[in-house]
C-alpha cells in the first residue's frame, strides 16, 4: 500500500506498533507542537526480522505531526554475517534506505560496517548519494589523501537550522580487513576539538552523529555548546544522558528501536523511545521484498532447526544464557562473553541457523583463565551494562555475566569467548589475565547445545 493511501485507521494501526518509551519525565513533554523533529536509527545491521516495521514505524512517526523532519543514521546500516544481505547485494537494505529518504531528508554517518558489503568506501557513498541519501564522515581516502565525503551538513527543517557532524569510530580492526589499508581515521577526541566549531556555526542547532563509541563521547561532549545533540552508536547501548539543555542518546540497535527528538520553538529538546516490535505493522512493500529475498537466497541448511528456545528472550537474556552455557562447558565457575557478539535476542520455540546467526553473530574459541575473588569481583562490576548504568560507569565495549552465589575458595575458573581474551583491555579492564584456550569448544556450538539440553 503507498504511503499517501494511507487512511487513519492504517496510520493508528502503525503508531501502535511502536511503543512510546518516555526517557524524560511526563512533564518534559507538556508543551506546544515541536517546531521541527529528527528521527534518529543506528546499527540497524541488515535486521530483516524488523525492517518493515521499522520503516512502519518511522513513516507513521512523521505523519503524525506537520513538523518538518529529518531521520538520522548514525552507521552501520550493513552486516557481513547475514548471509541473506551478502547474496542479495543488501538489496532489503538499500530499499529500506530509498523509502527511508522518500519520507524525509536522511543523513547517514558512515559507521564501521557501511564498507561490509561494499568495501570500496566511495563506491558505498556514491550508492548512497543514489539512493536519496546525504553522506557525512571524518574518514580519510588514505589513496587520495581527501576526506570521503564532507564530515558536515546543514539543513533548514523550518524555522529551526540544523548543522550536523558525522564522526567514525577509529577502532581500525572493527572494520572489514578488505577496507581497512584504504582508511585514515582520526582519533575522535582530537579530531573534534580541532573540528567541531568550524562545522557548526553559531545560530543553528548543533548534531553531532558519533559512532565512536560512549568512551570518546564522554571527551566529546565537554566540546559542545549548550542545547546541542549527540547521537552515539556503535556500542549497542539504550541510553539518555542530560548535560545542562544538552542531550547525549543512544538508541539501541537491530532496529529494535528509534528515536524521537522533538524541537521546540525555543531549541528545547525532548526526546522520546519507540520500541519495534517484530509482530507489528509493517510496510507491505518491503515485506514482500524480504520474503522474495529470503525465498532466493535461504538454503535448506539455514532454514534448519538447530534449538529450541523455551520463551522468547531480550539481547540481555540471550548474553547471559550463553555465558551460562560456556561456563558450564568450560567447567568454570563464571562465563563470560562479548556484548556486540550478540545482534538480537533468541525468538520463542523452534530456532532456525538464521535466526540463531543474527542472535550469535560470531563464533570463536572459548578461553579459561583462574583468579581469586578480588578480581573477580572487580570483573563482574564491570559487566551487564544493558541496564541503567551512569555515564561516568560506561566503558563502551562490556561483557555480560551470568551473576552467581559462589562459594569462598582460593581461585575461581572464568570462561570467555576468545575475542573478550584477546582485547581484555577493552572488556575486562585489564591486561594481566591468563587465559588458555579450551580445546574443542567454540562459542555456537556451545550455545546450541545449551538450548537442546
Amino acid at each position: 500500500m503507498p504511503f499517501a493511501s494511507l487512511s487513519r485507521r492504517h496510520l493508528l494501526q502503525l503508531l501502535g506498533s511502536a511503543a512510546a518509551l518516555p526517557l524524560l519525565p511526563a512533564s518534559a513533554f507538556a508543551q506546544s507542537a515541536p517546531a521541527a523533529r529528527l528521527i534518529i536509527l543506528s546499527d540497524l545491521h541488515s535486521a530483516y526480522e524488523r525492517s518493515a516495521q521499522l520503516l512502519a514505524a518511522v513513516a507513521a512517526e512523521i505523519a503524525a505531526s506537520p513538523a518538518p523532519a529529518a531521520i538520522l543514521i548514525n552507521g552501520d546500516v550493513f552486516e557481513l554475517g547475514n548471509v541473506v544481505a551478502t547474496r542479495s547485494a543488501a538489496a532489503v537494505d538499500w530499499k529500506l534506505l530509498e523509502k527511508l529518504s522518500r519520507l524525509a531528508p536522511t543523513v547517514l554517518n558512515i559507521g564501521n560496517h557501511e564498507p561490509d558489503l561494499i568495501n570500496d568506501l566511495a563506491q558505498l557513498i556514491a550508492r548512497a548519494r543514489r539512493a536519496g541519501l546525504t553522506v557525512v564522515s571524518n574518514i580519510i581516502d588514505k589513496r587520495t589523501g581527501a576526506l570521503y565525503t564532507q564530515p558536515g551538513f546543514q539543513l533548514d527543517l523550518g524555522p529551526v537550522p540544523v548543522a550536523l557532524v558525522g564522526i567514525a569510530t577509529a577502532a581500525i580492526n572493527t572494520y572489514p580487513k578488505a577496507t581497512r589499508d584504504q582508511l585514515g581515521i582520526p582519533d575522535p577526541v582530537e579530531w573534534a576539538t580541532a573540528n567541531l566549531e568550524s562545522n557548526l556555526p553559531a545560530g543553528s542547532l548543533h548534531v553531532v552523529l558519533s559512532h565512536a563509541g560512549v568512551v570518546a563521547d564522554r571527551g566529546i561532549l565537554p566540546l559542545l555548546s549548550d542545547g546541542s545533540l549527540l547521537v552515539g552508536g556503535h556500542d549497542h547501548l539504550v541510553l539518555e544522558h542530560a548535560e545542562g539543555k544538552t542531550r547525549y542518546v543512544h538508541t539501541g540497535s537491530w532496529s529494535s528501536l528509534i528515536t524521537v527528538v522533538d524541537i521546540g520553538a525555543d531549541r528545547a529538546l525532548s526526546l522520546r523511545q519507540l520500541q519495534i516490535d517484530r509482530n507489528g505493522g509493517a510496510d507491505e512493500e518491503l515485506t514482500a521484498l524480504i520474503g522474495a529475498t529470503f525465498a532466493e537466497h535461504l538454503t535448506a541448511e539455514e532454514l534448519a532447526i538447530v534449538g529450541i528456545s523455551e520463551k522468547a528472550q531480550t539481547l540481555g537474556e540471550s548474553a547471559r544464557f550463553a555465558a551460562t552455557a560456556q561456563a558450564a562447558a568450560g567447567a568454570g565457575d563464571v562465563g563470560f562473553i562479548g556484548h556486540t557478539t550478540f545482534g538480537t535476542g533468541l525468538p520463542s520455540g523452534e530456532v532456525t541457523k538464521y535466526a540463531f546467526d543474527s542472535v550469535v553473530r560470531f563464533d570463536g574459541k572459548l578461553m579459561r583463565a583462574e583468579v581469586d575473588r578480588p578480581t573477580l569481583d572487580a570483573l563482574l562490576a564491570r559487566c551487564n551494562q544493558d541496564g541503567d548504568i551512569p555515564l561516568s560507569a560506561r566503558t563502551g565495549d562490556f561483557l555480560y555475566a551470568a551473576p552467581l552465589e559462589l562459594a569462598d575458595k582460593p581461585s575461581y575458573t572464568i570462561v570467555c569467548n576468545d575475542w573478550s581474551a584477546t582485547n581484555q583491555k577493552s572488556y575486562f579492564g585489564r591486561e594481566d589475565l591468563a587465559f588458555t584456550e579450551i580445546p574443542d569448544l567454540k562459542v555456537k556450538a556451545t550455545v546450541i547445545e545449551a538450548l537442546n539440553a
